[in-house]
């Protein structure tokens, strides 16, 4: 199978990569099922790269029916080291305003019904995850957007990601209690992700996409689903010549991130006890520790 060192997941609005060239589609299967869609094998800036639609091309899934564990499993399979999440948010700080870009370097989980751990049925990993964004592929991604100055958009270098379940929005008691916390964006989809890379060793960062503000903001009640389709649009646009910049920084100077090594001091469970179906299950995470 052919392979890539660097993956996408694009989010709400950013379902394909026109700019990809040398376009093959790869279908992956993985011991946790389909992933949200066919892989998307493409050269940008001279480097093979995977992309995946989160949601499916057709956004035919909701963000608690993600096959995280496959998506992310699968991006291994094709030899991923380094992903970047493309996601739209809503702003809970008025300086985001929609069309700016966060690259968040903390999350809050408020979600209820994700698996978001590869491991169990025999094996115990606890990964650190204080800091759950690889902090070197986080500084690229941000040099490449400050590097295109796009226009309307300003770059939030860091931010606190909330993470909700959905699909419904946040009542406004809600929002008010995330603005309470210092919580800079709120969305659906990037915590279960940034914790299965860290499991799978895979540098992960995110670049969230503001697309409108959330339901605290006075002026909240005149945002239309035409405003907010017309900034994933353009987000979308952005996203994607900020993906191929930091493409092109990524491919000349790759890092060496902490991320590689998430599981040398993770595991707990012997491997020699650990139950055969589950060494098959796991041997892409495990083999380089057996």
């Amino acid at each position: 199978m052919e392979e890539a060192k660097i993956g996408i997941i694009g989010g709400s609005g950013l379902y394909k990569m026109d700019i990809l060239k040398d376009v093959a589609e790869v279908k992956v299967t993985t011991p946790f099922g389909s992933p949200s869609d066919a892989l998307i094998l493409g050269t940008l800036e001279g480097t093979r790269v995977a992309f995946l639609a989160r949601h499916g091309r057709n956004h035919t899934l909701l963000p608690s029916e993600l096959p995280f564990r496959a998506n992310i499993y699968a991006m291994k399979q094709l030899g991923v080291q380094y992903l970047i999440s493309a996601s739209a948010v809503g702003s809970l700080k008025e300086e985001a305003k929609p069309l700016d870009m966060v690259v968040s370097d903390q999350f809050i989980d408020r979600t209820k019904n994700r698996i978001s751990t590869f491991f169990g049925e025999g094996i115990v990993a606890h990964i650190a995850f204080a800091d759950p964004i690889c902090t070197q592929l986080a500084g690229i991604l941000a040099d490449a957007i400050a590097s295109l100055n796009l226009p309307d958009v300003t770059l939030h270098r860091r931010g606190t990601y909330v993470c909700m379940e959905g699909p419904a929005f946040s009542t406004k008691a809600e929002s008010h209690l995330y603005r309470s916390w210092g919580a800079t964006v709120i969305g659906m989809t990037n915590l279960p992700e940034a914790k299965l890379a860290r499991e799978a060793e895979i540098a992960y960062a995110t670049l969230a996409l503001v697309t409108d503000y959330d339901c605290w903001h006075p002026d909240h009640d005149s945002v239309t689903v035409e405003m907010v389709i017309g900034n994933l649009q353009r987000n979308a646009t952005n996203a994607q010549k900020v993906i191929q910049e930091t493409v092109r920084r990524l491919s000349e100077n790759p890092p060496q991130s902490d991320a590689h090594s998430a599981l040398k001091y993770a595991i707990l469970t012997q491997l020699d006890q650990v139950p055969a179906a589950t060494k098959e299950k796991l041997g892409l995470l495990l083999k380089k520790y057996f």
